[in-house]
């Protein structure tokens, strides 16, 4: 299954429902309008983005004569896709670069790192793994299992260390090998504990300062969390300064629209986004290209 096939299938939840609301027989009047906004708020959007959003598209219908359901789609796909901010850098490409991922337990982040770091590999860049998580030996062994799986070396402690300290000893070895890639996966935590946030600042201060290569702390979310996945972001992002998402289970039963609300409300772009288990499925977010899977744009 390719990209757009698996993004198609995982954001069927909200393409059906957009859908629904362009078998409006030609007639694009005051009705047509409402339910497209009240669809967009219902997919994880938010209020402010559909209003928004809608409004501007009723603007441009009557200004270019839209009234054809493909051209409808096209540009509310483009509208949408206006929402997400650009990255100013690809942490990933823009070498080199200190990699730290945040977020709950379960949205992805372990497998997230084992895949970054395989591509890593695969492109011919010196990566380095650092496993953070000391609190779970299955969290260590996970990520040692992700490692060996792409080629990569993993540098840990043992169960109960430091976690800070961890991140200062892979950004020392990092810099004793020449490594161009460093990939941080801390332990999942609630956005709602103070103790464990404030924990993960110390970590995310500590290897700041000890980096010589650029930081970026990036949020891991599952698409399939919905609105509460809003409220996390805002916690880790209050708490860490992020700078930008990799949005994980988009092959699931996810809306999607949660992407969109993040990635606009808290003005943080989209890396990458996970549409599979796979290596490849692990891919470069593409705002026009999610916008037009989300709608069922013709020809997608």
């Amino acid at each position: 299954m390719g990209l757009m096939d698996s993004l198609k299938k995982g954001l069927k939840r909200s393409r059906e429902a957009i859908n629904e609301i362009f078998y409006m027989g030609g007639e694009v009047d005051e009705d047509f309008w409402e339910d497209l906004e009240d669809t967009l708020v219902m997919g994880d959007m938010g209020a402010e983005v559909a209003l928004s959003v809608t409004d501007d598209l009723r603007e441009q219908a009557a200004r270019e004569n839209l009234v054809r359901a493909d051209q409808l789609k096209d540009a509310l796909a483009r509208r949408l896709a206006a929402e997400f901010p650009a990255a100013a850098r690809d942490p990933f490409e823009d070498l080199p670069s200190c990699v730290v991922f945040v977020g709950i337990n379960g949205a992805g982040k372990t497998t997230t790192v084992g895949k970054l770091a395989g591509r890593a590999r695969d492109a011919g860049t010196s990566c380095l793994i650092g496993g953070a998580d000391t609190f779970r030996a299955a969290a260590i062994e996970q990520l040692e299992v992700w490692g060996r799986r792409a080629g990569v070396d993993v540098i840990t402690r043992e169960r109960g260390a430091d976690p800070a300290s961890v991140c200062y000893d892979v950004v020392e070895e990092a810099e004793r090998r020449g490594s161009e890639l460093v990939l941080v996966d801390t332990a999942g935590r609630l956005h709602t504990s103070a103790d464990l946030m404030r924990e993960l600042a110390k970590l995310v201060g500590v290897t700041r300062k000890r980096s010589a290569a650029p930081v970026s702390v990036v949020l891991v979310i599952d698409a399939t969390t919905g609105q509460n996945g809003l409220a996390q972001a805002r916690e880790f992002n209050d708490a860490l300064d992020l700078d930008g998402l990799i949005v994980t289970k988009l092959d699931g039963t996810a809306r999607g629209g949660i992407a969109l609300a993040i990635s606009s409300q808290l003005g943080l772009p989209i890396y990458r986004i996970g549409v599979g288990e796979s290596l490849d499925d692990l891919q470069i977010f593409d705002a026009l290209d999610f916008c037009r899977a989300l709608v069922g744009e013709e020809g997608m």
